[in-house]
Parts: structure tokens; C-alpha cells; sequence
């Protein structure tokens, strides 16, 4: 089977850029992204159970990979939350799959948003891990407008083993990351 496509971007183009860009010494010190994280919080769970499953089956079919329900770890009186009461879902994607989902958000997904200008910079958090906000799963075309009931957000959470922001920004960018202000 073929590597997929920014699998050999980062091999052949991503890499050898940041290593000339941040002087490295070996290549082994060039930061990748390790995983990428996927999580929806449900607050309409606590009354309804069915939005957990279709949330579940709604992320597996966008990652490819099962996802799985994710529980209150308190209970809150104020909410009717009950520990252990399942309240979203979550899905973490590594290797070829990584690669493969970073591809279509990129290419397919992100130029569907209504308005699209690009992401927001300032979702780093300071170790070179970033997150993005997603307003609604309709743009993933694995998803169809039809069967959706409920517009539900989710946060795409990037987590690389750079040792900073700008070391973590450059590698999103050489990959091709639509950030919104491109004079960096």
C-alpha cells in the first residue's frame, strides 16, 4: 500500500524545510505531528442519550476510525450531570489514518465553510500543540445534510512534538494550513 500523499509531503518537502528553516542537527530533532485529536462535548446528552450514539457513528464515518463515547468525570447538580453519565465523544487518529484525515480537512472540509478566511492563529498553546474549532460536522462530505439533526461543533486538536509555537505553526503551515494572517 502507498504512503498517503502528506505522508510524503512532510518526508520529502515539510522536513527538510523546517531542518534548513530551524537549523537542526539531525533530523530526528524536526518536530511531526504525532496525533490529531478529535472531540465533540454533547450538553444535549444529559436529556437525550440517542445524540451520544449518533455523534459516535457521526465521528467514526469523518475519521474512519471507531469513536468512542467520552464520560463525565463530576457530577453537577446544576445540570442534572451525573458522573459516569456519557456527555461526548472523541476519536484519536495516529499514522496513516492522521495523515489521511489531514488531507481531506484540509483540501475538501475547510474550503466548505460558509465565509471561509482562513483559521485562526491563535489556537496554539504554547508546547506547539494546536486546536481548531469546527462550528458544524456538515463539512465533511462523509456526512449527509440530510440525515443531520442537530449542527453539532467539534475541536480538531493537533499535537505535535515541537518544542514551540513558531516550530509548531511553520510545520502546520508548510502542510498546507489555511492560517488567516499569512504575513508570519
Amino acid at each position: 500500500m502507498a504512503n498517503p500523499r502528506l505522508k510524503d509531503k512532510y518526508l520529502q518537502e515539510v522536513s527538510p524545510a523546517l531542518k534548513e528553516k530551524f537549523g537542526y542537527d539531525s533530523i530526528m530533532q524536526v518536530p511531526r505531528i504525532t496525533k490529531i485529536s478529535i472531540n465533540q462535548g454533547l450538553g444535549r446528552a444529559v436529556s437525550d442519550k440517542k445524540v451520544i450514539d449518533v455523534a459516535v457513528e457521526e465521528l467514526t464515518v469523518i475519521a474512519g476510525q471507531k469513536a468512542v463515547p467520552t464520560l463525565a468525570t463530576k457530577s453537577v447538580s446544576n445540570f442534572k450531570l451525573r458522573e459516569g453519565m456519557p456527555i461526548g465523544a472523541k476519536v484519536t487518529l495516529r499514522g496513516d489514518r492522521m495523515y489521511e484525515f489531514l488531507d481531506r480537512l484540509l483540501t475538501v472540509s475547510l474550503p466548505r465553510v460558509r465565509d471561509f478566511k482562513g483559521v485562526a492563529e491563535k489556537g496554539f498553546d504554547g508546547r506547539g500543540n494546536y486546536t481548531l474549532g469546527v462550528k458544524e460536522q456538515i463539512i465533511f462530505p462523509e456526512i449527509s445534510i440530510e440525515k443531520v439533526k442537530h449542527l453539532t461543533g467539534m475541536n480538531i486538536t493537533f499535537v505535535t512534538d515541537a518544542q514551540t509555537d513558531e516550530e509548531g505553526f511553520e510545520l502546520l503551515k508548510l502542510f498546507g494550513m489555511p492560517f488567516a494572517n499569512k504575513n508570519k
